[in-house]
């Protein structure tokens, strides 16, 4: 009976050793297959962010290009207002104070012109000094 009672301890000790074996085996896949979840979790995401940055960067440079678009058509509506305001030809000189007055305005109107960006500064000195010349 002894030997038999040994037989069974044997039996159990080896069903538990493989029965520990098989559970072993079973983590380890499920380890690899979390590993490969996660990594394919994370190609994904990083996908989606680099998605999203492009879409953040077309969204930037499309606004970027409004913005010029719309300095362009103010420049472009300033010079035409430049060249609305000079007159074409030389009004012939009246009285001194309406020349004055007529300077001042012409002064005026090239430092608006200057403040908006349209002449630079060196424009700006030059067409005053011509102003001033009285050319």
């Amino acid at each position: 009976m002894i030997a038999r009672r040994r037989g069974i301890a044997r039996s159990a000790v080896r069903l538990a050793a493989g029965t520990a074996v098989v559970a072993g085996t079973a983590g380890v896949v499920r380890h690899h297959q979390d590993q490969r979840y996660a990594q394919q979790d994370a190609q994904q995401q990083a996908a989606a962010d680099a998605q999203y940055a492009a879409q953040e960067q077309n969204a930037q440079m499309a606004q970027m290009q409004q913005q010029v678009a719309q300095q362009q058509q103010q420049i472009a509506q300033m010079q035409a207002q430049q060249a609305a305001a000079q007159p074409a030809a030389p009004a012939p000189q009246a009285a001194p104070a309406a020349a004055s007055s007529d300077l001042n305005s012409q002064l005026m109107q090239l430092a608006q012109l200057h403040n908006a960006g349209v002449l630079t500064d060196e424009e700006f000195a030059q067409a005053k000094a011509k102003l001033l010349a009285g050319g």
